[in-house]
């Protein structure tokens, strides 16, 4: 039967935002988490170098004040896009509390550290569907992938599967967040924080 309680959004108060964007998205997180099956899916928006936009759902991997990371082949079509055009833009959407964030800035890859030990942590299926699967190429049919991770599978028996080269982390370092909160008579509440020439972030209110 489908719920029909009406939720009890919270009011945003932009004055009670913090001044740092980075500790309000952990605030968020946290309450995200007690009511959310996978916080971490999160829509990535990409554009060529001729402009043309795309938007796909990933996974939030890393957080930190120096950004957002996701992790995905390099010769993926997000990637193709990110190396002719470093801008992206996240929106994280979360639907039990009535919020979305959405942050934009510039791209860049993560170390290839960092990316190691990512990839080192990563269930060894996952691993071996990152040599197997050429992300984004055209295939003619299911049984060839499966045959490529038959043989990577025995490529690497009982070895560590090391990290391939064509795959890593980028890090998205914001220039802006948005943080919206819902209201009834969809006159919702927006913070939107900008960073100021000596340091820091200005935060504004925004119509809605």
């Amino acid at each position: 039967m489908k719920n029909t309680d009406k939720p009890v959004w919270i009011p945003l108060d932009v004055l009670a935002l913090d001044a740092d964007p980075f500790v309000q998205f952990e605030r968020w997180w946290e309450e995200a988490v007690a009511v959310m099956r996978e916080p971490e899916a999160i829509c990535l928006a990409t554009a060529d170098g001729s402009g043309q936009p795309r938007a796909r759902m990933v996974l939030l991997r890393g957080r930190d004040e120096r950004g957002f990371s996701i992790y995905t082949n390099y010769s993926s079509r997000k990637g193709q896009d990110l190396a002719e055009n470093p801008k992206a833009a996240l929106l994280w959407y979360v639907e039990p509390l009535g919020r979305q964030v959405r942050i934009e800035g510039r791209v860049e890859k993560v170390s290839a550290q960092e990316s190691d030990e990512y990839f080192a942590a990563r269930p060894r299926g996952h691993q071996i569907g990152a040599h197997a699967s050429f992300q984004s190429q055209v295939i003619a049919d299911r049984a060839l992938l499966e045959d490529a991770v038959t043989e990577a599978t025995a490529r690497f028996g009982g070895h560590d599967v090391p990290r391939p080269d064509h795959w890593g982390g980028y890090r998205l370092v914001p220039t802006s967040f948005e943080f919206w909160q819902h209201r009834e008579d969809r006159l919702h509440d927006r913070g939107i924080y900008t960073p100021l020439v000596g340091g820091g972030w200005q935060v504004q209110r925004h119509q809605p």
